[in-house]
């Protein structure tokens, strides 16, 4: 299935309008990140991955509205040395915030989520008339 032009700039849209939460009401020294997602289609279901190591799954808050999944929380690091005393500091925590446009209608009610090994996997089930099936198309000779 090719991804739709219109749901990126949703996206977007999305993700501008949320501008405040990303930045946790304008706190710019707040440690906030946007964890990457993977989403995929089966048959039945739309899937959503992201990598989430340290987190835990307490500590997530997973909501889907108006066809937007939201992936928000915290992940804390119990023993942090002062900024200044690091050579490399590349593992994050604080809080991150997600928002996608689902590429399709979905049962909002009947969405769960999964957490195995630092991966949570959200499986949002279809609606019923948004099901993918294979229609044979007739090629009319003129």
């Amino acid at each position: 299935m090719l991804p739709r032009i219109w749901d990126s700039f949703s996206e977007m849209e999305q993700m501008v309008r949320n501008f405040p939460a990303l930045t946790n009401n304008g706190d710019f020294n707040q440690k906030t990140f946007v964890p990457a997602v993977d989403i995929y289609e089966t048959k039945e279901d739309v899937m959503v991955e992201t990598t989430l190591p340290g987190v835990n799954p307490e500590q997530i808050e997973i909501s889907v509205e108006g066809g937007v999944l939201t992936i928000q929380g915290e992940s804390k690091r119990e023993h942090e040395i002062d900024e200044k005393n690091y050579y490399r500091k590349e593992v994050r925590s604080g809080s991150f915030f997600r928002q996608v446009a689902l590429p399709v209608s979905v049962q909002e009610d009947n969405v769960s989520a999964e957490f195995e090994d630092g991966v949570l996997r959200i499986k949002c089930p279809k609606s019923e008339d948004k099901k993918s099936k294979k229609v044979n198309v007739k090629i009319i000779k003129k």
